[in-house]
């Protein structure tokens, strides 16, 4: 049995429950069907959101202006550049 979500892009997000459990990351519906459809046994039972997830967020987390993110390919301030300020685990 399995536990899952699809989101507004129609990516579906799947976590096996038992012993051993795993989440996987599909692009669709139709591609975990492929997989694991059984030739038509497996069941989707689909719990219906009371609301639209359209603007859910819009509200509590407006977005930020693009000016003010940072250049993620340049380190913070004060950081130190490449393997000689890199920490090894031995």
């Amino acid at each position: 049995m399995a536990e899952g979500c699809e989101f507004t892009d129609g990516s579906v997000a799947l976590r096996w429950r038992g012993d051993n459990p795993a989440t996987a990351v599909w692009p669709n519906v139709e591609s975990i069907l492929a997989v694991h459809g059984h030739q038509g046994a497996t069941e989707i039972r689909w719990i219906e959101s009371p609301t639209s997830p359209g603007n859910l967020f819009d509200e509590l987390h407006p977005v930020r202006p693009s000016s003010s993110a940072t250049d993620p390919l340049q380190p913070p301030p004060g950081h130190p550049r490449g393997w000689a300020g890199a920490r090894h685990l031995r």
